[in-house]
């Protein structure tokens, strides 16, 4: 009986280390404050929550709006920084949460933030790591919604060749990253539209794509993570700013 319970309480002890390990090393961490702090209003950017985080300038009607999937297991709010900032340059910018944190499960949700805003004419999507898989996924299933497409750090799957699609498209990737490595990105690009523009971040990593901490099997950027941003941004701007016109 002694040793029963004894033995009940190593395995839950054994249990418990290993779910506090996975969560420790696997998942992300919580949005940085940085990134908590760029979901309030001001006087440039208006901020509102509703099933999704939506972002656009505090000025002017938006003719191009992005909708943006998370990494895996990753908060929205980890990439507010960002969408602030694309914000304030004139685009809308939606940043949709998954269903248990997969965006796989939830390859559709683009369709209700498009649905929901038909004052804004011309759509993206995108999306950071899986969340860039399930963005392209979209993307070939919705070609009579989607203009543009937008990947941080990520590729298509196989099975979603857009190769033929009429798409603008933007490749952004980390030189230093070895979950979306150089060249798992490039290898992808028979996936892609013939004038995708691929950009290599020098010094990048995975998790400065975000603002959520260290990641598990990530390596250690030699730029900061401010710089890493601003040159995501600039690129992705650069890409809406093609379906402005």
């Amino acid at each position: 009986m002694k040793r029963g319970v004894m033995f009940l309480f190593g395995a839950l002890a054994v249990s418990c280390l290993a779910v506090g390990l996975f969560v420790r090393l696997v998942l992300p961490q919580p949005p940085m404050p940085e990134a908590t702090a760029a979901t309030r209003s001001d006087g440039r950017v208006l901020i509102q929550r509703r099933a999704w985080w939506e972002f656009q300038p505090a000025t002017g009607n938006p003719r191009v709006g992005l909708v943006f999937y998370p990494g895996a297991f990753v908060d929205p709010v980890a990439y507010a920084p960002a969408a602030r900032a694309i914000a304030e340059r004139g685009y809308f910018v939606a940043l949709v949460p998954m269903p248990v944190g997969v965006p796989l499960l939830g390859i559709d949700r683009a369709a209700a933030v498009i649905a929901a805003n038909p004052a804004v004419p011309v759509w993206a999507i995108g999306g950071h790591s899986l969340g860039g898989v399930a963005a392209s996924s979209f993307a070939k299933r919705n070609p009579d919604l989607i203009a543009g497409l937008v990947l941080w750090a990520s590729y298509p799957q196989a099975s979603d060749d857009l190769s033929g699609a009429p798409l603008a498209a933007v490749s952004i990737y980390g030189e230093l990253d070895p979950l979306s490595s150089p060249e798992r990105v490039l290898a992808a690009r028979t996936s892609l539209p013939a004038e995708t523009q691929f950009v290599e971040i020098r010094g990048a990593n995975h998790a400065q794509f975000g603002w959520y901490g260290e990641q598990f099997r990530d390596r250690p950027a030699s730029i900061s993570r401010e710089e890493q941003q601003r040159v995501v941004v600039e690129a992705t701007v650069t890409l809406l700013e093609r379906l402005r016109r």
